[in-house]
């Protein structure tokens, strides 16, 4: 449960026997008790090359969750002190930027080294990074091992959120059921992660049968209680339902109707192509904005599904003025906007003015135009443009080399596509989480095999084993290739849709 990671001491125990988990899985589940056996030299490895003067700078740049430990095990050895209020701080920054690997280290360091006490808050944020890094069975093994004094209400929480995360139903209502019992179903985060696992599994009219639940149990529904019952009468077009939920919302005296549920409505309207409607809640909605990029990022998205290029611009003054200044995010949604507009006139002119403020170099950026420019037929003007910041002495990212490989494609250039997409594989180390979509990857490889280019078909092969397991259906240049992993999408219909 994401809001019930707060409170239970624990300490190390020996894990009961599991009969029912195969070695691997048993293994996978208690070697989060084995790692201060796992590094004896820990002290002395070199993994932190920066002297910060406090502890997350030095954990922070470590990306490798096995030197994790090391880094805390020297902050000790140089005689610097710790403390829980230090460490909790850690866990929950590193979980808040989803490096949920490292975020169990550092708990797991916590729990062990016996230089801080590892309370309650502790243990259910414990089980819940257990689920997310190895799944729910070794979140369970963690959980009945614990002390009946330890399966509290938070611990309770936690394993309810690691089996909601993995839509397991049937888990999920028989552990709710436990927890109404013990007198730890009171909360409205319980209710509300119940309403997430009926939407996530496709139950949308259960949804607000939920939320009547809560009333009738006495549990106050919040925000995000209405906001998810809205989305699903969204989703299932109950225009109606939808629209009473949203008045009894604002009638009530503790909830603050913020610009997110405008946001959804008009979100929903737009969808269904009801303008008028669509158009009276973007008004509620930037009135709720105050200061709030994110929601002026969100707004101009939703003028640009409706094709309203004039309210975007306008929108994007006032942000500039209100907000003060602009990130990267800024520049990609309104970008994304424009491209998807067409007006690619336009998203050069913003482009320029984003290089020009001497922000960041990201090349999500420039990759907004990169995309224009190809779905436009533009490749090699996009082609162009990239060699053009290379020049400038920027590095660019797989991705970007990628988006012209596959315009190349789509204009049947294909040894300039074939060229292209081995450049994005020769700057891979920019990007180590790219992966080349199956589509571009099986087309070339079955032009070269009809251009009887055996040698360059293996070479090329060969060099995509760096960046993904090429299964047999990549070799024979047949069949479905998705086996891979890796998903085709609609780049721009992602960056406007927020």
């Amino acid at each position: 449960m994401l809001g019930s990671l707060n409170q239970c001491s624990v300490a190390p125990q020996a894990p009961k026997p599991i009969n029912s988990m195969n070695y691997a899985t048993f293994n996978r589940s208690i070697s989060y008790n084995l790692l201060r056996r796992a590094f004896p030299i820990r002290a002395y490895c070199t993994v932190h090359s920066s002297k910060g003067n406090n502890l997350f700078s030095r954990i922070s740049p470590v990306r490798r969750a096995d030197l994790i430990i090391p880094v805390l095990d020297q902050w000790v050895v140089e005689g610097r002190k710790v403390t829980s209020l230090e460490l909790q701080r850690i866990v929950r920054d590193l979980r808040s930027r989803k490096r949920f690997s490292q975020a169990l280290q550092v708990s797991e360091w916590m729990s062990v080294s016996g230089l801080c006490p590892f309370k309650s808050g502790d243990c259910a944020v414990h089980l819940d990074l257990i689920g997310v890094v190895h799944g729910w069975e070794a979140a369970e093994c963690y959980f009945n091992n614990l002390t009946d004094e330890q399966k509290n209400d938070k611990t309770y929480g936690a394993l309810f959120n690691c089996y909601i995360r993995e839509c397991l139903v049937e888990k999920s209502l028989a552990h709710f059921q436990k927890m109404k019992k013990l007198g730890y179903a009171s909360c409205t985060l319980v209710y509300n992660n119940l309403m997430c696992l009926y939407r996530s599994t496709g139950q949308l009219e259960r949804v607000s049968d939920v939320l009547s639940a809560m009333k009738e149990n006495g549990v106050t529904p919040n925000n995000f209680s209405y906001r998810i019952c809205i989305n699903c009468c969204g989703e299932r077009a109950d225009f109606s339902g939808m629209e009473k939920l949203l008045e009894e919302m604002e009638s009530q005296p503790f909830i603050s109707v913020d610009w997110i549920t405008y946001s959804m409505m008009a979100n929903v309207y737009i969808k269904a192509e009801f303008k008028e409607k669509a158009l009276a809640f973007l008004k509620k909605l930037e009135d709720k904005l105050h200061k709030d990029p994110i929601g002026y990022n969100h707004l101009i998205s939703h003028y640009a599904n409706l094709g309203n290029k004039e309210e975007m611009l306008r929108l994007w003054g006032v942000q500039k003025i209100v907000c003060k200044k602009q990130i990267n995010r800024d520049y990609i949604t309104m970008l994304g906007s424009l491209v998807k507009l067409g007006d690619l006139e336009t998203a050069e002119a913003m482009l320029k003015e984003w290089e020009s403020s001497n922000h960041t170099y990201d090349f999500r950026v420039p990759n907004v135009l990169l995309i224009g420019y190809c779905q436009n037929g533009l490749v090699d003007k996009a082609e162009i443009m990239l060699q053009d910041i290379i020049k400038k002495g920027k590095t660019p990212i797989p991705n970007s080399w990628a988006i012209i490989a596959a315009g190349y494609l789509n204009t049947h250039k294909m040894e300039k596509a074939f060229e292209c997409l081995k450049e994005a594989i020769a700057v891979r180390a920019q990007n180590p989480g790219w992966r080349p979509k199956p589509h571009l990857v099986s087309t070339i490889s079955k032009w070269l095999g009809d251009q009887h280019d055996t040698r360059e078909q293996e070479a090329f092969l060969s060099s995509l084993k760096t960046v993904v397991t090429v299964n047999k259906d990549v070799h024979d240049t047949l069949g479905n290739t998705e086996a891979s992993g890796i998903g085709e999408k609609n780049e721009i219909e992602e960056i406007v849709k927020l």
